[in-house]
């Protein structure tokens, strides 16, 4: 797969090609479905596929520091994609200057000029420009007068709800990683490289391996059940826990994972975690000692949902 970062490292190279446009947060069962439309395209157009994505997504944009909960960083939808695939990933960088393209002109320059479109699909509900002045109408309009093809793609429906991101936030937001699954089409996880962290954790006997989160909030908190991929040939099981870590007054959003049966150092390894089962909320401890009482529960309980499974 190629990735190409903003649109001003297209090469002619990438002119030709079906495209479809799209935040792809959580890549689920909807986007998949957008997907496989995109490959029959680019099996009759003998084209490559490309997914426009932008980051950051406009939503964080437009909100600054109030962002919005988000299932997967731009990495995780690359691979993702990858995997589901995808030929080519053209990632535009939001900023002001997209942000006052008007629709027609980002048709005309990106769609049109840089990746010489000849089929387009899009999700029901997609709109884009300015003010989202750009709705399937205009698309409709330019794909009549420029002659490439339209495609708009009707709701994906998993148990007859409508599958889409904030669905699946839901889900997260309550613990139901299980529900959550089941619209996304694979494991909820996430990656990254392990940074060092304040050592505490090998203090009172449980090392972790942490993941910095920096301005990454995902919906899914608490202290879970998980299985990690990077350390070896198989799946490691571990107790995970995602917050802030009041109880060391810590402000950074982070990852943490205490592997079972691992002793090997895997700092600046990268990793993936994958969720199984969320075992409780956060706690507000009073005291280090309260906490690692705690925590020997909850591996205890993490233990028991990971060897059933």
């Amino acid at each position: 797969m190629r990735l190409i970062r903003d649109h001003k490292n297209i090469r002619p190279e990438d002119f030709g090609c079906v495209a479809t446009i799209g935040n792809f947060d959580g890549v689920h069962l909807g986007h998949q479905d957008l997907i496989n439309r995109l490959n029959l395209l680019s099996e009759k157009f003998d084209l490559p596929t490309t997914v426009i994505l932008f980051e950051p997504q406009p939503a964080e944009f437009f909100l600054k520091d109030d962002l919005p909960n988000r299932l997967t960083r731009v990495r995780e939808k690359i691979r993702l994609l990858d995997f589901y695939g995808v030929s080519r990933v053209l990632v535009l960088k939001f900023n002001e200057h997209l942000a006052a393209y008007s629709a027609s002109e980002f048709v005309e320059d990106i769609l049109l000029k840089k990746l010489g479109i000849k089929a387009l699909v899009v999700g029901d509900d997609f709109r884009f420009g300015k003010k989202r002045e750009g709705d399937y109408k205009l698309l409709l309009s330019f794909s009549e007068r420029k002659n490439f093809v339209l495609e708009r793609a009707a709701p994906f429906l998993v148990e007859g709800e409508r599958v889409s991101s904030t669905l699946i936030r839901n889900h997260l937001e309550r613990g139901s990683i299980s529900n959550a699954e089941k619209i996304l089409g694979h494991t909820y996880f996430i990656e990254g490289r392990v940074s060092r962290g304040h050592q505490r954790g090998r203090e009172w006997g449980f090392p972790t391996a942490n993941i910095n989160l920096d301005r990454f909030r995902t919906p899914l908190k608490g202290i879970l059940a998980a299985k990690v991929s990077g350390l070896g040939n198989k799946k490691l099981n571990a107790v995970a826990y995602i917050g802030n870590r009041p109880v060391i007054e810590d402000p950074r959003f982070v990852l943490e994972v205490h592997l079972f049966d691992f002793e090997d150092d895997c700092y600046n390894k990268y990793i993936r975690v994958e969720f199984v089962e969320r075992i409780r909320d956060d706690i507000n401890f009073t005291t280090f000692d309260e906490m690692a009482e705690q925590v020997k529960k909850d591996c205890v309980v993490a233990k028991g949902i990971l060897n059933d499974g």
